[in-house]
């Protein structure tokens, strides 16, 4: 499957390329203590431009096998990465469906710009990913995360227990999905 550009009113949606490093490092370090709460611990070599390559370039070994996309939300006007999404696990045969994970730079909270670039993502993921089930999950504290998704119409499925080891401690999720309908 060829590597998607997709547009939303403000952003550009794709898998980052190596000419990105710069713009994915910055992305860390600026938004480092503002995503911690809500991503794994990571090492020091994530926060270099070494580490920020050698991502892009699973990234793309990772969507050209067709086994997740990592998407990075771009603005098109600076080339500044404003966040990122990723449909990953991704299952075919009978299940047809993908995990869901996203995170969004500090200055951009409160814009919508999650929203705007996650409803193009899911027409992607519905559409030529031809997924039936996207999956996404929060921490219950999360409560900004519950309704986005909410809001783009994910249902609540239940609660797992433990269910990630989020920034060194192991969290509940509550379980969400979104369902193809056609």
């Amino acid at each position: 499957m060829t590597q998607p550009v997709l547009r939303t009113a403000r952003t550009e949606l794709r898998v980052a390329r190596i000419a990105d490093a710069k713009a994915v490092l910055a992305y860390r370090l600026e938004n480092r203590a503002h995503l911690a709460p809500w991503e794994p611990l990571r090492d020091e070599a994530y926060y270099t431009l070494e580490g920020a390559r050698t991502s892009i370039v699973q990234w793309s070994s990772v969507s050209r096998a067709g086994i997740a996309w990592p998407f990075c939300i771009f603005d098109p006007e600076t080339g500044r990465v404003m966040g990122s999404f990723t449909f990953a696990n991704i299952v075919r045969g009978v299940f047809q469906a993908a995990h869901l994970g996203y995170g969004l730079a500090a200055e951009w909270q409160g814009h919508g710009i999650m929203a705007e670039a996650l409803r193009e993502g899911l027409d992607y993921a519905f559409g030529p990913l031809d997924l039936h089930r996207v999956m996404a999950n929060y921490m219950p504290r999360n409560e900004r995360s519950g309704r986005l998704l909410e809001k783009l119409g994910f249902e609540r499925e239940g609660m797992a227990r433990g269910y990630l080891k989020i920034h060194g401690v192991w969290e509940d999720h509550v379980l969400t999905s979104k369902v193809r309908t056609d």
